[in-house]
């Protein structure tokens, strides 16, 4: 079965956010606000989530990825994703984490069924890694990744938020790393979210054009066509590099005619688009004991739902998120 929105595109793919809690404090992600934690009782249980799981699969998405917050951090996370990594028609299992505790973890995540993991990274300098994140533990992150290839997780994405002023010198250092390692090094546009104030996300935000105009000058980008995937990145190698380059860009390049993907937040709101408030209550069901067949309705309704674009141009990005980038699991 395939689950198909009104504008023709296949949703195949679904990021469930599992916490709002977050062992790192990038200011871009909880800029100003503070951070105002969910509670217990408002987050879905384990169980909670495996129903809506199978539910999505029994829908038609064939992939998921756990995001947070910080995923890691959330006690049982293992055995969850081992409980997901057995759902019948599911095909691929993912995991994005800011690698802080990757290297206890990587093995028995690999042995519970996560193959491919995304982590964060926007800076390969100390100080700087303090100043974005607000702790300074840029070594355990890197031994974090080191551990990840060694118990054969692949691909390996590096993700990095490109931020002038910030990070923008480190461009030619992140991308060296794909002649070193087959890792994936996807460069992110800085997007808006709450408590952003327009003219500071102004201040910061580098296009990707800029930035490929500079990789350019580093060597010829030769466009490799991305392999069973129709995920936003765009995707090139450098000559004689073992990794790949993704360039992700909301704002200049908008990816909405390739998006195939719902968000589940914490809380049990099933998102059709990032950059929009609507959500469907699907907590409310589940504690109400809905049926398999009733939650898996409520992901077509989803897809019906689902925007043509997320409009970011036309509207007050200052207000599209409605809470947190961290509470979305963006």
């Amino acid at each position: 079965m395939k689950l198909i929105d009104t504008y023709n595109r296949h949703i195949d793919y679904l990021r469930i956010s599992i916490t709002d809690h977050c062992n790192f404090r990038c200011f871009y992600c909880t800029p100003f606000s503070g951070r105002n934690h969910l509670s217990k009782s408002k987050i879905l249980s384990y169980e909670e989530l495996l129903k809506v799981s199978e539910a999505a699969v029994s829908a038609g998405i064939t992939k998921i990825r756990i995001t947070g917050g910080e995923p890691l951090v959330r006690k049982g996370v293992v055995e969850f994703c081992r409980m997901l990594s057995n759902i019948k028609g599911l095909r691929s299992l993912t995991l994005t984490t800011n690698g802080l505790l990757l290297k206890e973890m990587a093995a028995s995540l690999f042995e519970a069924g996560i193959r491919r993991i995304n982590v964060s990274l926007d800076t390969l300098k100390p100080e700087r890694f303090q100043k974005i994140t607000g702790y300074n533990l840029l070594s355990n992150v890197l031994a974090g990744i080191k551990k990840a290839e060694e118990v054969g997780m692949h691909p390996i994405k590096i993700n990095m938020v490109v931020m002038r002023g910030i990070n923008y010198d480190e461009i030619e250092e992140m991308v060296n790393i794909t002649f070193k390692k087959p890792y994936h090094v996807r460069f992110i546009e800085l997007m808006p979210t709450e408590g952003w104030d327009f003219e500071h996300h102004k201040s910061l935000f580098i296009p990707l054009e800029e930035v490929m105009k500079r990789i350019g000058e580093i060597g010829k980008i030769q466009i490799e066509p991305a392999k069973n995937s129709n995920g936003p990145a765009k995707i090139y190698v450098l000559p004689g590099a073992k990794g790949i380059l993704g360039f992700i860009s909301p704002l200049g390049r908008h990816f909405c005619g390739a998006c195939n993907r719902l968000r589940l937040t914490a809380d049990g709101n099933l998102r059709p688009c990032l950059f929009s408030k609507n959500e469907i209550d699907i907590k409310r069901l589940l504690r109400d004991g809905a049926a398999l067949e009733t939650l898996a309705d409520v992901f077509r309704q989803a897809a019906i739902k689902k925007p043509q674009g997320h409009n970011l141009d036309k509207i007050d990005v200052q207000r599209t998120f409605g809470r947190a980038m961290q509470g979305i699991g963006g």
